[in-house]
């Protein structure tokens, strides 16, 4: 996985996607299998450019590897039934242990993937669903929020030596450093006070790669706001956010508008509309430029693109 922070010219980028796709359509589907990957995601890749560019930046820019990057994901969409998998696909018992959901922002306005580690024990004859289970809300998500990256919460308390599943957490590093492309803001690791832990996560550093060594961050009670605002953290974490996860239904705020410590982002006044469009253009113009906007007002400009993008979505 490769640290996004590259640039290129537009038009460089524009003819890498285009050789990008001509080089899959002739190395990885010509004389292949007609049904080796699900024409869904082959029609997709050939009209979303922003696609195709997320592969090759995760890969800074090599369309070789993009290329091996896009056939390993499209083979795992294709024996997962990414396309087709719904909430009925897994079983009920999966979203009533409430060991995987989605819920709250971080500090940079990434939505917050958590596992609670203590309610997961390892399964081999339940370890495909788990698998399932964890595909069916990152793919929810990149319906909802496509472009937007996650912020995984592994939620050590209380968790014991039944809990260790190093198989699984491979294949969750695996999702964000092959099946989604800029898909990972960061990994937060809270609370693990096991030696048998700390051996386990020395090996989960090798899996990761040096490039995203930097994403992984240990926290305890006292260092978890660093991260996250206490308005999203659990009582047990030292937040005050009052979210206790039950299901049916599933858990689903992501229309919802953000508060940050600064009380609500999206005013309701009649200049919000020609607040967000300057803000957009702040913000925009702070990634290309040599001087940064500050930091919080970043996180306040990214919710409100990310609420103005989800009223003109519902509008239609």
């Amino acid at each position: 996985m490769a640290e996004v922070g590259k640039f290129e010219p537009e038009q460089d980028i524009k003819k890498k996607i285009e050789e990008t796709r001509q080089k899959f359509n002739n190395e990885y589907v010509q004389g292949q299998e007609s049904d080796k990957y699900d024409s869904r995601d082959v029609d997709r890749l050939q009209k979303d450019d922003a696609l195709v560019e997320a592969y090759l930046t995760w890969r800074l820019y090599s369309v070789d590897d993009a290329l091996k990057m896009i056939d390993d994901s499209f083979l795992w969409r294709k024996e997962y039934s990414l396309n087709d998998l719904t909430e009925s696909s897994i079983p009920k018992w999966m979203f009533e242990t409430g060991a995987v959901f989605l819920h709250g922002y971080d500090k940079e306005g990434n939505k917050l993937f958590w596992f609670k580690v203590k309610l997961h024990t390892k399964d081999a004859k339940t370890s495909m669903d788990k698998k399932k289970y964890v595909a069916f809300w990152l793919e929810r998500y990149a319906k909802r929020e496509p472009g937007m990256p996650l912020t995984v919460v592994f939620d050590m308390a209380d968790s014991g030596i039944s809990n260790i599943d190093m198989d699984f957490v491979k294949y969750v590093i695996n999702c964000f450093k092959v099946y989604y492309p800029k898909f990972l803001c960061k990994y937060i690791k809270f609370e693990t006070i096991w030696s048998s832990f700390t051996a386990a996560w020395k090996i989960v550093r090798t899996w990761l790669g040096p490039e995203a060594i930097s994403k992984l961050k240990f926290a305890s009670k006292n260092e978890i706001q660093t991260f996250i605002g206490p308005e999203y953290l659990p009582p047990h974490m030292g937040g005050t956010d009052p979210f206790r996860y039950s299901y049916p239904p599933l858990p689903d705020d992501d229309f919802q508008t953000p508060v940050c410590e600064n009380g609500p982002i999206v005013s309701e006044d009649d200049n919000e509309s020609k607040d967000f469009e300057s803000d957009s253009k702040e913000l925009e113009s702070s990634f290309s430029s040599e001087v940064a906007i500050e930091p919080k007002k970043v996180q306040n400009l990214l919710f409100n693109k990310r609420w103005m993008m989800r009223v003109r979505q519902t509008l239609g």
